[in-house]
């Protein structure tokens, strides 16, 4: 990539990731932390850890939508800004409501969409898998941080200090949108309000729904997986959990050993819609895998696998929908698919953990791989770009 487009793909990835990295660094302390806070109840405790992903789902399309009316550095700055108030209200609170409502303004800031669609409007088709693929990764980095720097942070300034930290790095995702993000070149901003019918027809768009559907599966099973690997881990492997970055680190750097040919051969061939159902076959298989594999090498052998297909679906996925979507509605094709990708990791909690406790870790694996096979099954429906344009053209005709 050109060094002007690096810095971009560098400075959007960096928004991303500080911005993630504030959202999932309580995930490893909050069960135990929280129980500290005025008025805490297990019930309230999961309400403030889930609660971001509920308002995140809920704003992904109104944002996208208006960014595509008014452009989208304003939206990702105010987004941000809430994000940052949001941190500072939890980190003021001792009791359990406030923190929920902290958590509540941190999801309301819910800019990933209208990020991805200023990548997609900063690049050109054939660099944007990269682009995404190096978000997207970011997200996967600010993951294993936070696991990692959470308990650490934690012992240092409690759960306030946590919540200062997010704010500290709200602050510096700022920074790097007014400093390094050049404004949008190929996004012609629109005068008028946001239009339901801008939004319908992103809805009634039959492949943009197979990719907002592939990417729920996505998000489900990540969550719905990661409920169960820290137990094998503990339990089968007898690894405590401040030692399991030793197994998370070096199966996500090996997972761009697949991941770099992966995005390479779409882009080479043209052929991104084989690579999706290729991964999801592969996430399909492995998660069967694990359902039946003992805890040892053979299972680190799948957890590498199973980062090396989600790393290619999480590159792959939003680089077609802003392929997919018309130029105008690209902020509003993302905002659904942000909505669905958030929507997805809710339902991996919730069904996830329902399993657990009638099935086992087998069970979510089963769950999972079930619901994979799902998104595979609906992809196989998807068109090739140059068959959709093709349509397109003699519908035009």
């Amino acid at each position: 990539m050109q060094p002007s487009l690096t810095r971009t793909a560098g400075s959007l990835a960096s928004i991303v990731g500080l911005r993630m990295f504030g959202l999932f660094l309580i995930l490893p302390v909050f069960a135990v932390y929280g129980q500290e806070l005025e008025g805490a109840t297990p019930a309230l405790i999961g309400l403030a850890i889930g609660i971001y992903g509920f308002t995140q789902a809920l704003l992904q399309i109104p944002l996208g939508m208006v960014s595509d009316r008014i452009g989208r550095r304003p939206v990702i700055l105010g987004g941000l800004l809430l994000f940052l108030l949001g941190s500072v209200v939890a980190a003021l609170s001792d009791h359990i409501l406030g923190v929920v409502l902290g958590r509540a303004l941190q999801g309301g800031g819910a800019i990933s969409a209208v990020v991805m669609a200023l990548a997609a409007d900063l690049t050109p088709p054939e660099r944007r898998t990269r682009v995404m693929a190096g978000i997207g990764m970011s997200v996967g980095a600010a993951f294993m941080l936070a696991l990692i720097l959470g308990p650490v942070l934690v012992t240092w300034g409690g759960l306030s200090g946590l919540f200062w930290a997010t704010a500290a790095m709200a602050g510096l995702a700022m920074v790097s949108l007014v400093t390094l993000v050049p404004s949008s070149r190929g996004h012609q901003v629109q005068s008028s309000a946001p239009r339901l019918s801008s939004l319908v027809r992103v809805l009634r768009d039959g492949d943009l729904m197979r990719l907002n559907l592939a990417v729920g599966v996505l998000h489900f099973v990540l969550t719905g997986a990661f409920l169960v690997v820290p137990l094998i881990l503990v339990d089968g492997l007898g690894m405590p959990v401040a030692t399991h970055w030793k197994i998370y680190i070096p199966v996500l750097l090996l997972s761009v050993l697949l991941l770099i040919p992966a995005i390479g051969f779409g882009e080479r061939t043209g052929r991104q819609r084989l690579v999706l159902m290729a991964a999801l076959l592969l996430l399909t298989l492995v998660l069967t895998a694990q359902a039946v594999v003992p805890a040892g090498i053979g299972f680190l052998v799948t957890l590498w696998l199973f980062f090396a297909a989600f790393n290619i679906l999480e590159a792959s996925l939003p680089s077609l929908v802003s392929r997919y979507a018309p130029v105008a509605e690209r902020g509003a094709a993302l905002g659904v698919y942000g909505t669905a990708q958030f929507g997805g990791a809710f339902l991996g909690g919730v069904l996830g953990g329902l399993v657990l406790g009638g099935y086992g870790t087998a069970g979510v694996f089963v769950l999972c791989a079930l619901a994979s096979l799902l998104g595979l099954v609906f992809t196989l429906g998807l068109r090739s770009l140059s068959r959709r344009e093709d349509m397109a053209r003699v519908g035009s005709a």
